[in-house]
C-alpha cells in the first residue's frame, strides 16, 4: 500500500513537471532543430555601437537547446565600454572544457543579442552609462573569481546560470535578478548553504542547487525543488512557474 507521504511526494513532482511539459507541448521549444544549422543571428535588442556611444551592459536568457529548453534557459552577459565599437560576450559553455580546460568564454565574435540555437533571447537586465562603466571596470576580476571554471554540470550546476549568478553577486551595480528558469543559478557546493541573492536585495539557502529557498526585494519568494523553481513576485506582480517562468499577475 502506497503511503500518504509517498503520494504527496508524487503529487508535488507531477505539479512541478506540469510547466515543463506544457512548455514542451505548446511553448517556444523545438525538438526538430539541428544544432549545426540553428540560427545565431542578431535579434536587434542591443544598441548599435556605431550610434550608441555610452557604456552598455546587458544580460540575456535564451531557451536551452532541444528538450532542455522545456526546463531551462542559458544566460550570458554582453558588455560595451563607452566609445567602443563592439560588444564582448561573457558566458560559460560546457563543451569548451574539452579543448581549453575552462568553461568560460570571453569573446567579441558573436552578436551580443544573438539567438541561442534558434531561440530568441529575453533581455533580463539593461544597464547604461555610469552604472555600466562601474560594472565593466570590475568585470575582469569578477570573471577571474568564478570558482567553477574547470567543471560543468547541466543539472544542478555549476553551469552557465551559476556563472551569471556569480557575476551578479560580485557586481552589485548590476542589480541582477535571473529568471526562475535559470536552473543552476541557485547552485552552491555542499558545505556552502547561505548567500546573498544575485540582486543583492535578499538572501537564499540552497543544498547543492537541488533544494532551496529565496526571499528578496527583487526576487520575491522562490522555492527550489530538484532545481525547478516556483514562487511569487510582489514588487512586479507575477507568479513564477517551473518551465514557464514569470506569469504577470
Amino acid at each position: 500500500m502506497i503511503s500518504r507521504a509517498l503520494l504527496w511526494s508524487l503529487l508535488v513532482v507531477l505539479l512541478m513537471l506540469a510547466g515543463p511539459l506544457a512548455t514542451l507541448a505548446f511553448g517556444p521549444v523545438s525538438l526538430s532543430r539541428d544544432w549545426r544549422t540553428a540560427s545565431h543571428r542578431s535579434t536587434r535588442q542591443a544598441p548599435d555601437p556605431a550610434t550608441h556611444r555610452e557604456a552598455v551592459v546587458q544580460v540575456y536568457a535564451g531557451r536551452a537547446y532541444g528538450w532542455r529548453g522545456a526546463f531551462a534557459v542559458h544566460t550570458w552577459l554582453a558588455a560595451k565600454p563607452a566609445a567602443a565599437d563592439s560588444y564582448t560576450r561573457y558566458e560559460v559553455i560546457g563543451w569548451y572544457l574539452r579543448g581549453s580546460g575552462t568553461s568560460i568564454s570571453v569573446s567579441d565574435r558573436g552578436d551580443p543579442d544573438a539567438e541561442w540555437f534558434g531561440s530568441t533571447p529575453q533581455l533580463v537586465r539593461d544597464v547604461r552609462g555610469a552604472d555600466a562603466e562601474a560594472v565593466i571596470a570590475r568585470l575582469p576580476q569578477a570573471v577571474a573569481a568564478y570558482p567553477y571554471a574547470g567543471t560543468y554540470s547541466a543539472w544542478p550546476g555549476p553551469n552557465s546560470n551559476t556563472f551569471i549568478a556569480h557575476l551578479g553577486r560580485e557586481l552589485p551595480e548590476l542589480r541582477l535578478t535571473l529568471p526562475p528558469t535559470a536552473i543552476g543559478k541557485d547552485y552552491f557546493p555542499l558545505g556552502e548553504t547561505f548567500a546573498r541573492t544575485p540582486s543583492g536585495t535578499g538572501f537564499q539557502a540552497s543544498l547543492g542547487g537541488v533544494v532551496g529557498v529565496i526571499a528578496g526585494g527583487d526576487e520575491g519568494f522562490e522555492l527550489n525543488v530538484l532545481g525547478l523553481v516556483t514562487g511569487i513576485d510582489l514588487r512586479a506582480p507575477a507568479l513564477k512557474l517551473p518551465g514557464i517562468g514569470r506569469v504577470p499577475g
